[in-house]
């Protein structure tokens, strides 16, 4: 019985990790053509924030190698405004690049694993 009991415990602090867990999710997002090289994006992030020492705190463009491009920084949490949209302008993006990734992160996780692939105009 005792050995139920342990591994139940185990396992409700394992389900208990990874509820705790969040990565910012890349939700949607818009790009915009301004000249021959550079791009506007508007990204729409979700995160569950939770204080200033938990906040979904950056995204970035990058190439699909991996190379960034540019990145946005953000300055605080949204607790309250979930999912939120910011954006990034005149994003030089030269030579013959057809498509991008954009990654984001948070402040305890870092840059996460999900890339949201978007196709230039």
């Amino acid at each position: 019985m005792k050995v139920i009991l342990r591994l139940l415990q185990i396992s409700l602090l394992l389900v208990s990790g990874v509820t705790q867990a969040s990565e910012t999710m890349v939700k949607n997002v818009v790009v915009n053509k301004v000249s021959t090289e550079k791009y506007n994006f508007s990204v729409t992030l979700e995160h569950a924030d939770k204080s200033w020492d938990h906040y979904a705190n950056v995204w970035q463009v990058e190439t699909t190698t991996g190379e960034v491009l540019a990145k946005r920084i953000l300055q605080h949490p949204h607790i309250n405004e979930q999912p939120f949209t910011r954006s990034l302008s005149a994003v030089v993006i030269e030579g013959d690049i057809k498509e991008v990734v954009i990654v984001a992160g948070c402040t305890v996780d870092g840059i996460n694993s999900n890339k949201f692939a978007v196709t230039l105009p």
